[in-house]
């Protein structure tokens, strides 16, 4: 099973004009009560009956709060646990990841220009190459972030995938497109939204989204409730059923659609957004 967990952290260190969460800042007792939910979490997952994956995908940066990383640490050492991966802006010191498993610890890391320098984002990346840490590397496809991506993909290992998530509300012409294509040959599938509504997703049976209260949901995107983690309810409602939504237009929901091919082109990396060998890279 894969689980897509949020907690309620929304804080971030960065403020990106195109994200709602931009340098905000959690109080502390939202804080507590994000590091009691992913401890309660971790706990849920050191005892699960089944093997399980895990992608921590909160709202704000979770690797610059001791918790996310400690909880990393001890997914990846668990022998059930097959995946343990979190979405980053890689903004933190690695030298935490030395104590995972590097066989099942992995990040789905994306630069955002004006953030931070290349220099220091392709340091980090070469870091996490040293330890044998799994990572996908990203960009959002603004035109304003064409240069930097170019740059990057030249400079970057080349065994490091480079993905580009189109930007939400614009419209690409067939140049620009095919610009960002050339960086990442997989751009076809973030471009446009999928449909998804009466078609066969995982999400529901083979994948779940939780919440940091337990709450179980199909997906982040389906606001249907079918229970909660720790009381069991939740799993007189699992099984497969199709989708409720129009359309599907977020990575981490259409890669689990049965009309796709993703999880061949992902086969392996599905949770890191990282390709098999000759696929997208």
């Amino acid at each position: 099973m894969k689980i897509l967990y949020r907690g309620p952290l929304a804080s971030c260190n960065y403020d990106c004009p195109y994200c709602p969460f931009a340098k905000r800042h959690d109080p502390p007792e939202l804080l507590r009560e994000d590091r009691a939910a992913l401890e309660r979490f971790a706990a849920w997952v050191r005892g699960a009956d089944e093997p399980v994956e895990v992608l921590f995908t909160p709202w704000g940066e979770g690797l610059t709060r001791s918790w996310y990383r400690h909880a990393l640490i001890e997914l990846s050492h668990l022998p059930h646990v097959g995946r343990a991966a979190i979405q980053t802006n890689l903004s933190g010191r690695l030298g935490w990841v030395q104590d995972a498993d590097p066989a099942k610890l992995a990040l789905w890391c994306t630069y955002h220009p004006g953030q931070t320098t290349q220099e220091r984002f392709l340091a980090a990346s070469a870091t996490l190459g040293r330890h044998g840490i799994r990572h996908s590397v990203g960009i959002v496809g603004l035109p304003e972030h064409l240069e930097p991506a170019v740059e990057l993909r030249r400079r970057l290992d080349p065994e490091v995938y480079l993905w580009v998530n189109a930007a939400d509300g614009h419209r690409y012409g067939p140049e620009e497109e095919a610009a960002w294509t050339a960086i990442d040959p997989l751009f076809g599938y973030s471009v446009r939204p999928h449909l998804s509504l009466g078609r066969s997703c995982r999400t529901g049976d083979e994948v779940v989204s939780v919440l940091g209260d337990g709450t179980v949901r199909r997906c982040h995107f389906v606001p249907e409730t079918l229970g909660n983690l720790y009381d069991g309810s939740w799993t007189a409602r699992r099984g497969e059923r199709p989708c409720p939504n129009a359309t599907c237009d977020c990575h981490i929901g259409y890669v689990h659609l049965r009309t796709l091919p993703l999880y061949d082109v992902f086969a392996g990396g599905v949770l890191e957004r990282i390709p098999s060998a000759g696929c997208g890279r």
